[in-house]
């Protein structure tokens, strides 16, 4: 079976895992930079030379050298090379887990636009938007760090990381822009998120309810339901179709299974119901989200 997406893991025999790479990117000439894939890092392509155009949550974008992409953790991509000539980024890749740490739970409110592979924050951020700013400077050390690997360099590096983002959130939010992460989460609630979580990403395939994951969580029905859209800023019910569009996109391009097949994989009841709830959270069928990332 012929396979046109490819999901990256970390390497588990790696001398000394680390929870970020870095590396350059570069092709001679227009053509396919990197085939569609999809990992749980989050990324960041930073454009040295040449243009490009990335697909990207089902979208196009255009960057060029000077510019940064931010990509979603789960989102699948592929990049295009459209230059003539060299074509070249610097490739930053990390797992969420380093923008907020175990002792401070409530920090994960600020990464939830990076993980939600439907946020529809900003992706491309022009050369002209970042030159005056410390990002450029930020991005040329993560590479430096990492390329020469001096000691303390895993720290300097998530050090930058975190000062990258920061200058993001302040920035977007100097522009009151909204990032839907003021929200009453507390220790205890993120712990039951968790639970639901877990519990759907193992049992999305099932009829699961929300009066059952409130009896799940220990919580009355109308509570659970109030608090999760609250935070989610979506139904429980939204919320599953969500997880389900997610995977049954993975399959559209790692698999040949048709689209019935791959609706009742996926939880669906009909493949008409699908379609639709497809064409509702992506504005675009099934059939031509295959066709987009299995194009040459």
């Amino acid at each position: 079976m012929e396979q046109a997406y490819y999901i990256e893991k970390r390497n588990p025999n790696a001398e000394l895992p680390l929870q970020f790479s870095v590396h350059t990117q570069e092709k001679i000439g227009s053509g396919v930079m990197v085939n569609a894939h999809i990992h749980n890092y989050i990324e960041i392509l930073y454009a040295q030379a040449g243009q490009f155009h990335i697909l990207l949550n089902s979208r196009d974008y255009p960057f060029a050298a000077g510019d940064m992409v931010l990509i979603n953790s789960n989102e699948i991509h592929n990049v295009f090379a459209l230059d003539e000539g060299l074509n070249q980024y610097i490739c930053i890749k990390f797992e969420p887990e380093m923008l907020y740490t175990s002792q401070s739970l409530l920090e994960i409110k600020y990464l939830m636009p990076f993980i939600l592979n439907e946020s529809t924050h900003q992706k491309i951020f022009t050369e002209e938007e970042i030159k005056a700013t410390i990002l450029p400077s930020i991005l040329h050390n993560i590479n430096t760090e990492y390329t020469e690997a001096r000691y303390g360099f895993e720290l300097a590096i998530r050090a930058d990381i975190l000062n990258l983002f920061l200058y993001i959130l302040r920035n977007w939010h100097a522009h009151n822009i909204d990032l839907n992460i003021d929200v009453p989460i507390n220790k205890e609630m993120e712990k039951q998120l968790k639970k639901v979580f877990d519990y759907m990403e193992e049992n999305y395939q099932e009829d699961i309810t929300a009066r059952e994951m409130a009896k799940y969580c220990n919580m009355s029905y109308s509570y659970f339901s109030r608090m999760f859209k609250k935070i989610m800023k979506k139904s429980f019910k939204e919320y599953l179709t969500y997880v389900r569009i997610s995977k049954a996109e993975k399959l559209l391009i790692s698999t040949n299974s048709s689209i019935t097949e791959i609706a009742l994989e996926t939880g669906f009841t009909t493949s008409s119901y699908f379609i639709s709830q497809f064409k509702n959270l992506k504005s675009i069928s099934p059939k031509q989200y295959r066709m987009n990332y299995k194009k040459d």
